[in-house]
């Protein structure tokens, strides 16, 4: 097994992960099989209990694991599919370590960071890291430096002496001042500098910077922190277009620079397809305004993060129809001041999140798609949204309808508390991960099933949920006469996952996340919307 440890220095927020996910996909490129592992030096277990304001969006994975946002980067650019191993906790650790001593697992010894803590990060990384794969991209969360951090960055200095073939790249910033508008190396220099004290030593440097890296900021870096100008690369900003990072890496060589520390010798990297992708998006002229009401975003700051993976579905299938994205980010708190954006929307998106704040607003925006023939896709809290809009609207005795989420004594629950959810416990009981959704037929009304179409008239589908409420079973006829149709629903033909309003040009609510499973050249059905259907 060939390893390939991406770290940082300096600050956060360098782009640790495309750079992870571009080295991936440019060794994948080489006819190489590749794994990532995240390492999260946080003592959560895992990033399911987090705050998307702090912390982004939760990345769900197949079998169920809730996981930082880089794990999407991963899926997205190498087309794999992770799992909760993938991603290591300073959490997951202390437990799994805590269980053993309390077992009595090593016999008697005093437990320490060395070598138990230690000893049990590098064992998780070498069962991930097994056959079929060639090699495992490791990117260490953080900074270097961080108190959080010091047993990984342990584990990672023992784990290089033990593998031998592991290749160290560090990001770091190159900064420029206005006063003097050169390159400043000296950020990096301290953070190879902290790096080295701390056991490990950078094969590779990647400079973050806004313009491509100086001739003169090359060979000094080269020089201080000891490795072949070959080795220090350039990741200047490529504006929003990510997908020509690996294309920049390729055009720098950094695949002969990782190879030759690997001792590996394969073919040169094949990115056409990628290329073509990348030049597709640069070259869109044609817009489409989505407007995504949001909860985890205020007037004045918009909070992308807590929305990633739903953003990028959109450019993948906005890509796929060749339109150029255009994204209005609307606070569904301040609806009201920004109702111009939403008038003006060629489609309207209400994704998931949690607790009453901002509900009313979104309950407001599918109105507005539902009475406008606007198209609309509800994921999750959206579809929700668009069942209580509807049940509010149309039903004429359900004007006080909401979900126990909200009104704990509404008179009328559209959306329940799940059975088998705990009311005690937040940290990885809700309905997690894929699961299976069945098509069905519309009794009463003579139209065909939208959803089904979308997904190519399969009877099944299999997507990542994340949810504890459910559309009340007991109030589905009372929708379905109305005209409200749910079109998908679990194996027990009791749990509503798709609804759809048939007269409408696209109303879609899914209670699935569809965006955790959209690629690049392989966007979500549910994105692509109804263009999918005159494909089909």
């Amino acid at each position: 097994m060939k390893y390939v440890v991406v770290t940082g220095g300096g600050m956060s927020g360098l782009g640790k992960g495309v750079t992870s996910s571009s080295v991936g996909v440019l060794l994948q490129a080489c006819g190489l099989r590749v794994t990532c592992i995240k390492i999260d030096p946080y003592l959560n277990i895992d990033a399911g209990t987090m705050s998307p304001f702090e912390h982004g969006e939760v990345f769900v994975l197949q079998d169920g694991g809730e996981a930082d946002l880089d794990l999407g980067n991963y899926e997205r650019f190498l087309d794999v599919t992770l799992t909760s191993d993938n991603n290591i906790t300073t959490g997951k650790i202390n437990r799994t370590v805590m269980e053993k001593e309390r077992r009595g697992a090593y016999l008697g010894k005093t437990v320490q960071v060395v070598p138990h803590v230690t000893d049990e990060i590098q064992d998780w990384i070498q069962r991930v890291a097994h056959a079929p794969v060639d090699v495992c991209v490791i990117e260490l969360g953080g900074t270097v430096g961080d108190i959080e951090s010091c047993p990984f960055v342990e584990a990672l200095a023992e784990l290089s002496y033990r593998v031998g073939d592991f290749c160290l790249i560090h990001v770091s910033h190159v900064p420029v001042l206005s006063a003097v508008g050169e390159q400043k190396t000296k950020p990096t220099q301290h953070s190879v500098r902290t790096l080295r004290s701390l056991g490990l030593a950078p094969n590779i440097l990647a400079c973050r910077s806004n313009s491509p890296l100086e001739g003169y900021a090359r060979e000094k870096l080269a020089r201080s922190c000891h490795v072949s100008s070959g080795s220090v690369l350039s990741l200047h900003d490529v504006g929003k277009n990510v997908w020509r990072v690996p294309i920049l890496l390729r055009d720098q060589k950094a695949h002969e620079a990782v190879l030759r520390v690997l001792n590996l010798d394969v073919k040169e990297p094949d990115l056409k397809e990628w290329t073509a992708r990348a030049e597709l998006f640069d070259a869109l002229v044609e817009p489409v305004r989505i407007a995504l009401v949001g909860k985890y975003m205020g007037l004045t700051r918009i909070n992308k993060d807590a929305y990633f993976s739903v953003e990028k579905a959109l450019l993948h299938a906005s890509v796929a129809l060749r339109k150029k994205l255009a994204v209005d980010w609307v606070p569904a708190e301040d609806l009201e001041a920004a109702w111009n954006k939403l008038k003006g929307a060629d489609g309207i998106l209400v994704p998931g999140g949690f607790g009453d704040r901002g509900v009313e607003g979104k309950i407001l925006a599918a109105k507005h798609a539902r009475e406008n023939r606007i198209p609309y896709l509800g994921i999750c809290l959206g579809m929700q949204v668009a069942v209580i809009e509807f049940a509010r609207s149309v039903l004429l005795d359900m004007q006080d309808a909401n979900s126990t989420e909200f009104d704990a004594e509404t008179k009328n629950p559209c959306v329940v508390f799940m059975p088998e959810g705990s009311r005690t416990h937040v940290g990885g009981t809700m309905r997690l991960g894929s699961r299976r959704t069945y098509f069905h037929h519309n009794d009463h009304h003579d139209v065909g099933c939208m959803a089904a179409r979308l997904y190519g008239n399969v009877s099944y589908v299999d997507e990542r949920h994340r949810h504890r409420y459910e559309v009340n079973p007991e109030m589905v006829a009372r929708f379905e006469e109305a005209g409200l149709w749910f079109s998908g629903r679990d194996e027990s033909g009791e749990r509503m996952e798709i609804v759809e309003l048939g007269e409408h040009p696209f109303y879609v609510g899914v209670q699935f996340h569809p965006e955790f499973k959209s690629r690049p050249g392989k966007p979500s059905p549910v994105f692509t919307g109804k263009t999918q259907i005159l494909i089909n």
